[in-house]
Order: structure tokens, then C-alpha cells, then sequence
């Protein structure tokens, strides 16, 4: 059974539609990414999963449970978080408040061995646990987003355009952080402008264009698609 389902989802802003009909999955185990240009509709479905954009029409499914309609706190609650773009950090917080308000939903007594995890695959957040969120590089505040999000211990985490405004270097790291992810047990939507990067790290991918999904493989299937390499890849 996949843990992410998403069939004929259709949502917009106002009157204003930007999905049509997106069918996509995740398995559970899995690095799946939506590729695109600016403007194709990714980050719209993601803000739809994620229960922050309602969905207009189609259907959500996530670990077996209709989700769309819920309130993202109930999504949240159920394992799916979400590392939005520009990151969105509490700037007037710690790094270690800011980690911690990732586990603001959780009710059970494992939440320090969480922060000791994040910290182990996250080092340098455990040396700047004491500064302020804002003060941090841009790579760095990545890091905090990320960690933020593993605090929820989720099924699902979402990371909606991870290299924004990161050098190559740091991207590179990141994207190392969510292999590790994956290998311990957590499945990742990964959406990405970058597409070489996306797919040297994804099982899956699902290129998207105008609102809709117009090709989806393996992402080495992706990878060697001659529209793929001459419209993204620049070969």
C-alpha cells in the first residue's frame, strides 16, 4: 500500500485554477520528486498534501486515511511534515526552540532522544543550538528546517525546494541528509527546481507542466528522456 496517494487533485487561489487532475504516490521507503519550472504547479501540490491549500476536487490519501479537508494540524498529527520553502524559521528563537517547536504535537516521553537524533545527523545544529535562528547562514537555516521537521518523528517529510538560495556545496549535504532519512525508515517528497540533483538522489519522479503531470519513472527513466535532458538538464 503506498503511503501517499494523490488522484485527480484539482486546487487554486481564489478563482484561479493551478491543478489539474495530479496523480502521483509514495511508497513507503521511498525518495519521490515533482520536478518543474517556476510556476508548474509544485509547490501548490504540495501546500494541497500538506492541507494548507484546499483542494478543490480528487482525492489525498496518506498511511490508508482520507486526508483532504483536514485541518494541517490533524494532517501534522498523523506523520506527514513539511520543510517549506524560504524555511520560515522563528528568527527570534533559538536553534533548540526552534527544533523543538516541531514537537509541539507530540504526547509521548521520546522527544530528547528525537533532539539527540536530529543532532547526530545534523552536528552543526547541536554547535549553534544557542543562537538565534535568524543569525544563521542560509545552509544552515536549511539544517534547522529540516531538523524542525524530524522533531515530529514523521512517516512522510515533505521538502519542498531544498536548494533555494543554497550554494551547490551545502545543497549537496542536504541532499545527503535525506538519503539518510530515508535509510531510517522516514519516505521524502522531495520538490526541486534543481532536476539533476532531484534525481541523483530520488527512486521516483513526476515532472510536472502548466498544473498538470505530463511524465512520470523511475528517475533513471527520467533522467535519460530526451525531454527531460533537453528542457532541464540543458543536454
Amino acid at each position: 500500500m503506498s503511503l501517499l496517494e494523490i488522484r485527480d487533485l484539482e486546487a487554486g487561489y481564489g478563482a484561479v485554477q493551478v491543478l489539474w487532475r495530479v496523480a502521483l504516490r509514495v511508497d513507503p521507503g521511498e525518495i519521490v520528486t515533482v520536478i518543474g519550472n517556476n510556476g508548474a504547479g509544485k509547490t501548490t501540490t504540495m501546500l494541497a498534501v500538506t492541507g494548507l491549500v484546499p483542494p478543490w476536487r480528487g482525492e489525498i490519501a496518506f498511511d490508508g486515511r482520507t486526508v483532504h479537508g483536514l485541518e494541517p494540524p490533524d494532517i501534522a498529527g498523523l506523520g506527514l511534515a513539511l520543510v517549506p520553502q524560504g524555511r520560515r524559521l522563528f528568527g527570534a528563537m533559538s536553534v533548540e526552540e526552534n527544533l523543538l517547536m516541531g514537537a509541539y504535537l507530540r504526547r509521548d516521553r521520546g522527544v530528547e532522544a528525537t533532539l539527540r537524533r536530529v543532532y547526530e545527523i545534523l552536528p552543526r545544529l547541536r554547535e549553534r543550538r544557542r543562537q538565534l535562528a535568524g543569525t544563521l547562514s542560509g545552509g544552515e537555516q536549511q539544517m534547522c528546517a529540516i531538523g524542525r521537521a524530524l522533531m515530529a518523528r514523521p512517516k512522510l517529510l515533505c521538502v519542498d525546494e531544498l536548494s533555494f538560495g543554497l550554494a551547490p556545496r551545502v545543497t549537496d549535504e542536504m541532499l545527503d541528509v535525506l538519503v539518510v532519512i530515508r535509510a531510517e525508515g522516514t519516505s521524502v517528497l522531495l520538490v526541486e527546481q534543481d532536476v539533476e540533483l532531484a534525481l541523483a538522489v530520488a527512486d521516483r519522479g513526476y515532472v510536472m507542466e502548466g498544473g498538470r503531470v505530463v511524465l512520470a519513472g523511475t528517475a533513471a527513466e527520467l533522467y535519460d528522456d530526451p525531454g527531460v535532458r533537453t528542457a532541464y538538464l540543458g543536454l
